[in-house]
This record gives structure tokens, C-alpha cells and sequence, in this order.
């Protein structure tokens, strides 16, 4: 009896999965691939098309990245940003069903200003917006915010930690039955529902109340995609979404493993924090096929460009190494993540470790998604990856990272999608309008409310 019991949760636990919109493409020669459309990259058009073949096969959400500053490595690359809040905004207007996440900074909004942003994004889309939480490492962004260097990896997680529940606690401060738009009473608002939050903290003092009703879901689903320590402590405590890169099978179930361990510790529901690794699928009919694909690719690599970007994720300086030379573990010992992404860097030096890689391979290994797991196959040895990812208890879904748009989507949507939903891993249809439907996530309660009945 019980065995069919754990085999009927299983049948019902169904893949997340997302489209990772990244200008250009998730490979870093992506937008000189053939029939990319470069020239569409500013277009919103392009965008929403993406999004609605997303929403057409059903996937649980389209994601942006972002960063408040221009990296130094454009010449060979799209690396540009367009704010995701005004194109998630774009793309609320074209679709119905679709998630929309967006990348915004702890360290450079303001609580109350990114909490009117994602409350007005949540309301013109019924329900569908994520906040994708990040403490920015990037040295290029201070100096566009008038600091004279780059608030440490510690501070900038404290700081975080403050702004989350500032916002959270300006995201419950109406309550859902404050808006009463009665005409017959004259009653349009019941202010003993509305609360200022009056708080005063190490980095924040705010007032509040929100000036924007409740939203839908309460609160945007949280999102976080630090895996630091730092990183780690934070999503167990306050991500519902983690999106994650791992190279392998057991490293990602070590860290899915660890962050549920961590979620229970802290009271929560570890079923309601999903771990979402990137994947970056080239897909052929055969396997020549899709090895080909990924040689077309690796083919238009600029060395110089990637050999930058191996310093950004690194701290080391590779523009003197032989490409065909192999990287010694050594290069590393004096350099380090104080003021990197942490995780990447471990990624890499893992790399290095576990495969002893020429300086040409590294790179190319990196050049497909900046370190998420690449896969190269047929469409059903991509969804064998994802069926064993996700019963192995390394992953709830994954963040689809196409090496080209559109028609790297759409090979994944038309091929490999088709094959999960007859597996029985993924939905037919939607069954609900919100993310958090989708995601199967609980809409909470305003903690005023809570407060309320608890006094009461």
C-alpha cells in the first residue's frame, strides 16, 4: 500500500521548465549562427513570438537575466541588457498563461521601488510574475551607482536578506480584502486593512504602506540563482525557484539534496523550493547530426572573447596560454571568488580537476552556456537527460538555455517536449493562470492579516 502510494505522488510530480531568454542565444557565438536574426534582437516582436511559442507548449515560464552595467567583452558577443520588467511588461500583453521572470538587483533598487514594479507586473499579467533575486558581483556596476568599489560578498547578502523582507512585508501591507469598491456604501477601500510597515533596519528605513492592492499571487514567486554558501543559506530560507549549473548528475543532487535539507531545518516545505538547472540541448535527428550542430558552433568561437570571459568567471588571465595546451589545476591557487561569482568559479576549477582540459576545450566547454550542462544528442537522449536528472533527485525542472533562437526553441518545443509529455513528466495543458499554479507553489497570506486574527 505504501509503495503505491510513493508511485502515485511520483506519477503526479510533473517537470518545471522554462525558456531562459538570452539575447542573441545562450551560446556565445549563438547570433552568428545561421538564421539567427540578429537584427530582431531590439525588436519586442521577437520576444513575444518567443514567448508564445513557449506558452504554446505549455512551459511554465519565460525568464530574463539582467545587470545595471555593461560588461567589457560586447565587441564579440550580444552582450547587452534590456530591462526585464518593461519587456516582461511587453510580453504580459501578447500571452495568457506563461510565467514571467525577471532578474532585479538587491544591491541597486530601492525596496520600494522594485516592490511597486513586480506588484504592477503581477496585476496587468493576472498572476504571472517572478522575481529572480541577485546581489550583483560585476565590478563594472558601482561605479554606475556613484560606490567607489563593490559592497563585499557578505555585505551584499545581508543587505539582501534585509531587502527581501522589507519588500515582502510591503507586498502583504493591504490585505486581500482591503479593496472594497462599493458603490451602493461609498466604501472603496477599508484602511484598517492597509498597514505601514514602519520599518527600520541596518540598510533600510521604510515607512510604506505599498500604494498598489494586494497582487494576485500575493507575492511574486521568489526566485534566487546564488550557489555560494552565502547563496545557498538564502535560497533555503527565502527562494520558492533556484535556478542552478551543474556539469554533472552528482554534483547536482549533492546541491539539491543540500538545499532541501536546509529548507526543512528552517520550517519550510522542501517540496516548495524547485531546483531548476540550466540545460543547453543541441538536438540533431541522429547523434552525427546533432555533433555536427554542436562543431558548427564551436567553430565560430573567437578566441579572444572567450578567453575574456574565462577571466571574468576567474580572476586569471589565459591570453598567453597555448590554446592547445593544457590547463594546470596551479593557474587557480592565487586567485579566487572574494569578488566573483563563487559558484562559477568552483565550476570551473571542477572542470579543470576533473578533466584536465587544453585551454581550446575549456573554453569551449564554457562557450555553450557559461558553464550550464550541454547536451548533445537526439531528442530522446535529451529527455532521457532530463527524465534521470529529474527521478535521481538532482532536479524539479530546468531553465532551457536554446544555443539559438528561434529555431533552437523550437527544436527543443517540437521534439523534445512531445516526447516528456508521453513519459507522463509534463503537463498537456495548464491548470491554472498564475505561476505559482503552475509551479504548484501556496499563495500566502498577508502576514498582517495573520497578525490580525492572532490579536484578535
Amino acid at each position: 500500500m505504501a509503495l503505491a502510494s510513493t508511485q502515485a505522488a511520483q506519477a503526479r510530480r510533473q517537470l518545471v521548465l522554462n525558456l531562459f531568454i538570452y539575447p542573441g542565444g545562450h551560446h556565445e557565438a549563438g547570433w552568428r549562427y545561421p538564421g539567427a536574426r540578429p537584427e530582431r534582437l531590439l525588436d519586442i516582436t521577437f520576444y513575444q513570438d518567443l514567448a508564445r511559442s513557449a506558452e504554446a507548449a505549455k512551459l511554465d515560464a519565460v525568464f530574463f537575466a539582467d545587470g545595471p552595467a555593461q560588461v567589457d567583452n560586447i565587441r564579440y558577443a550580444s552582450r547587452f541588457r534590456l530591462e526585464p520588467l518593461t519587456w516582461l511588461s511587453a510580453i504580459a500583453a501578447a500571452t495568457t498563461h506563461i510565467g514571467l521572470i525577471g532578474t532585479a538587483s538587491t544591491t541597486y533598487y530601492e525596496p520600494y521601488n522594485l516592490a511597486r514594479l513586480y506588484a504592477s507586473l503581477d496585476h496587468l499579467s493576472g498572476g504571472r510574475a517572478g522575481w529572480n533575486i541577485v546581489t550583483t558581483a560585476v565590478p563594472q556596476a558601482s561605479a554606475n551607482f556613484g560606490l567607489a568599489e563593490t559592497p563585499s560578498h557578505a555585505e551584499r547578502y545581508a543587505r539582501a536578506a534585509e531587502f527581501v523582507d522589507v519588500v515582502t512585508k510591503l507586498w502583504d501591507s493591504w490585505e486581500d480584502d482591503a479593496l472594497v469598491a462599493d458603490p451602493v456604501s461609498g466604501l472603496f477601500a477599508d484602511d484598517t486593512k492597509i498597514h505601514p510597515i514602519e520599518h527600520v533596519g541596518r540598510h533600510y528605513r521604510v515607512k510604506g504602506a505599498l500604494n498598489t492592492p494586494r497582487i494576485p499571487q500575493g507575492r511574486p514567486v521568489y526566485v534566487q540563482a546564488g550557489s555560494s554558501d552565502d547563496g545557498r543559506s538564502f535560497a533555503a530560507r527565502y527562494a520558492e525557484a533556484i535556478f542552478t549549473a551543474h556539469q554533472t548528475v552528482e554534483s547536482a543532487k549533492a546541491f539539491y539534496a543540500d538545499i532541501k535539507k536546509q529548507a526543512a531545518g528552517l520550517g519550510r516545505n522542501p517540496d516548495h523550493v524547485k531546483i531548476l538547472p540550466g540545460i543547453s540541448p543541441y538536438i540533431g535527428s541522429t547523434e552525427a547530426e546533432a555533433r555536427q550542430l554542436h562543431e558548427a558552433f564551436s567553430d565560430l568561437i573567437q578566441p579572444e572573447y572567450s578567453i575574456s570571459q574565462l577571466r571574468q568567471i576567474t580572476g586569471v588571465d589565459f591570453s598567453g596560454h597555448p590554446l592547445n595546451a593544457v590547463v594546470e589545476l596551479d593557474a587557480f591557487k592565487d586567485a579566487g571568488p572574494a569578488k566573483l561569482v563563487a559558484s562559477r568559479f568552483q565550476l570551473v576549477v571542477d572542470i579543470v580537476r576533473r578533466e584536465k582540459p587544453t585551454l581550446r576545450q575549456l573554453i569551449d566547454r564554457l562557450a555553450g552556456a557559461r558553464g550550464h550542462y550541454v547536451v548533445v544528442g537526439t531528442p530522446e537522449k535529451i529527455a532521457d537527460e532530463i527524465q534521470n536528472w529529474f527521478e535521481s533527485g538532482a532536479a524539479d525542472g530546468f531553465n532551457v538555455m536554446p544555443p539559438w533562437y528561434a529555431a533552437g526553441f523550437d527544436l527543443f518545443a517540437s521534439q523534445v517536449v512531445p516526447i516528456l509529455r508521453k513519459r507522463g513528466l509534463f503537463r498537456e495543458e495548464y491548470t491554472g493562470r498564475t505561476l505559482r499554479e503552475h509551479y504548484g507553489l501556496p499563495r500566502p497570506e498577508s502576514q498582517f492579516a495573520e497578525a490580525a486574527r492572532a490579536t484578535a
